[in-house]
């Protein structure tokens, strides 16, 4: 149960790079325009 717990985790904070990481490459987008 807590291997569960452990990718779950991992799952949502890999999710939360992804949000970040585009975030970040609109910006750098918007910026070099």
């Amino acid at each position: 149960q807590e291997l569960e717990a452990r990718i779950a985790r991992l799952e949502r904070e890999k999710s939360i790079l992804k949000k970040a990481t585009a975030l970040l490459m609109s910006e750098d987008l918007e910026r070099s325009r």
